[in-house]
């Protein structure tokens, strides 16, 4: 028996919590250290454990994986959540990528100064309405099927529920002009190891509170 992915990050989403998403969509157990203290980034750094100097980090197969996009990438590979051929695989990167971008705004707004969260709420939810979520809701009309992509579940279906409950908890009724959108969320919120993540208790973490945000920013800077 391998042991269990292993996550080092704050305990809080920011770039680990798609691979959180990931791993429970699989149905795959991990476990967390969590970084406290700006020093318990410092011993990361000099043990040789983080490439590039940065978290997150994912112990996993005898690797110690660094950047988000290539512990999605291999998490999804070994999974069996990349598609079935490489042009499906070109259509969930595609998708993907724009959610990473999406996904960016959503995930900063939290840590914004005060003088400038009104203006960066505005724009979030302008891309999220105008730019974003349109798109996902021509995919799933031209497709026709239940997922993105194919006619199986794929990362690009585990981010994109992910990303669209962090906007439903900035707008509520950020959905209501989308009614393919509305159906895909109730479907893949049903998929068995999502809906266990989706429970009080699971791994997942929830939206970072004001009170938080110091101490975040203490660990990195």
């Amino acid at each position: 028996m391998s042991a269990k992915p292993k996550l080092h990050y704050f305990d809080g989403r920011g770039r680990m919590e798609p691979i959180r998403w990931l791993l429970a969509a699989a149905g795959v157990e991990f476990e967390e250290s969590y970084l406290e203290k700006k020093e318990d980034l410092t011993k990361l750094r000099t043990d040789g454990s983080l490439l590039f100097q940065q978290v997150p980090m994912v112990e996993i197969d005898g690797m110690k994986m660094v950047q988000t996009r290539a512990i999605a990438n291999y998490i999804s590979t070994k999974y069996n959540l990349y598609g079935k051929d490489l042009k499906e695989r070109a259509l969930i990167d595609m998708y993907v990528e724009g959610m990473f971008d999406l996904n960016e705004l959503l995930m900063t707004h939290g840590y914004q100064p005060a003088e400038k969260k009104e203006e960066h709420y505005a724009n979030m939810i302008d891309k999220t309405e105008n730019r974003y979520f349109p798109v996902f809701e021509k995919v799933l009309k031209d497709h026709g099927k239940d997922f993105l992509v194919g006619n199986q579940l794929s990362r690009a279906d585990v981010q994109l529920l992910e990303i669209i409950l962090m906007a439903e908890e900035w707008k509520p009724n950020v959905l209501a002009k989308f009614p393919l959108l509305q159906s895909f969320k109730a479907r893949i919120s049903n998929i068995p190891t999502i809906k266990k993540f989706l429970q009080p208790g699971s791994q997942r973490k929830p939206l970072i509170r004001e009170e938080d945000v110091p101490k975040v920013i203490k660990i990195f800077y």
